[in-house]
């Protein structure tokens, strides 16, 4: 399935000229958003908690910092960069009542509204603009000349010129100049979630612990099955990403390569794929939001306990004991 991408070129930042962006939130994407925009000559007000400590932090970068409820009554364009977990409740608790007629709201997830959490009125453009990077890649891209790819979506187009508005966001953050592909926020949500859940970040990291514990049981040093399962992974990652899987294979050797592609296959299995499915079932029928939004309200009991256990594993310790040594880190 082809897909449409739009450039500078089909981007007209002028619709955000004298118009008054709010972003919610200064964290990693927040931060990055709000710099961009700014240096893009916007009108940026960041909003905040009363009484947060960044205030101070938004200011020393040179942007504008108000209270939520005041920032969203002003605002154009509300921007949502917080949390998943967070967005719902400082949606209906303080943008509802304060968001004024004809703005618009944007999103970089569209977890929030693709899982029903957040309802905003008909009469209102709902639109999504994701970079397809961390907030400080976006960030640094954009002060050296480039930028990061984005996704665009629409959810509601009030307006007639939603899209439009969310091409002009783009340029604003530099995504424009890499390229804007155009999706939906259903496609946007589910792939993400089942991409860091089945393989960066769920699969990965379940892959090299049990390389590791695999190693050690069969009672080899857990130094040796850390450089092996762990330390390794970034070389082979970059040669990915630099150039795809057939570059990497050019970098590694022959005994390297006939691994790769007679053993693979094995530890990825019929059952691995079918686990897969499973979970993007879980995923596409709302099974995992319900799970994580149940989780939220009762206070990350599972999740909490879960990531205690990964903390104390054995690999744990020894990486940090070799990371030690690594003083280029």
């Amino acid at each position: 399935m082809s897909v449409t991408i739009y450039y500078q070129k089909d981007c007209d930042m002028g619709l955000l000229k004298g118009k008054k962006i709010c972003v919610l939130g200064y964290g990693s994407q927040g931060r990055a958003h709000a710099n961009n925009l700014h240096d893009s000559g916007l009108d940026v007000t960041v909003a905040l908690r009363e009484g947060s400590a960044t205030f101070q932090r938004v200011q020393d970068d040179g942007l504008k910092a108000a209270p939520v409820a005041q920032a969203v009554a002003q605002a154009d364009l509300v921007c949502f960069l917080l949390p998943d977990q967070v967005q719902a409740d400082v949606y209906n608790a303080v943008v509802a009542p304060n968001l004024k007629k004809g703005a618009a709201i944007l999103f970089a997830h569209g977890f929030n509204i693709h899982y029903g959490q957040i309802v905003p009125p008909a009469d209102v453009d709902v639109l999504m603009v994701a970079p397809k990077g961390p907030g400080k890649l976006v960030r640094d891209l954009y002060v050296a000349g480039q930028g990061v790819p984005c996704l665009i979506a629409i959810h509601q187009d009030a307006s007639g010129k939603a899209k439009d508005l969310g091409l002009a966001y783009a340029a604003g953050i530099g995504g424009a100049r890499a390229g804007v592909i155009e999706t939906s926020f259903k496609e946007e949500t589910e792939t993400d979630l089942f991409g860091e859940q089945a393989v960066l970040c769920g699969g990965l990291t379940a892959l090299m612990k049990a390389g590791f514990e695999t190693l050690v049981d069969a009672g080899y040093a857990p130094e040796m099955a850390y450089f092996e399962c762990i330390n390794e992974m970034k070389l082979i990652v970059d040669l990915i990403y630099q150039g795809g899987m057939t570059n990497m294979r050019r970098f590694i050797s022959d005994t390297a390569k006939f691994g790769d592609v007679t053993r693979g296959p094995r530890v990825i299995d019929d059952y691995v794929r079918q686990n897969m499915e499973e979970i993007l079932t879980e995923i596409q029928n709302g099974e995992f939001a319900r799970e994580w939004i149940l989780e939220n309200k009762a206070n990350r009991p599972v999740f909490n306990a879960l990531l205690r256990a990964d903390e104390a594993h054995e690999m744990e310790e020894v990486g940090a004991r070799l990371r030690s040594m690594m003083n280029w880190l």
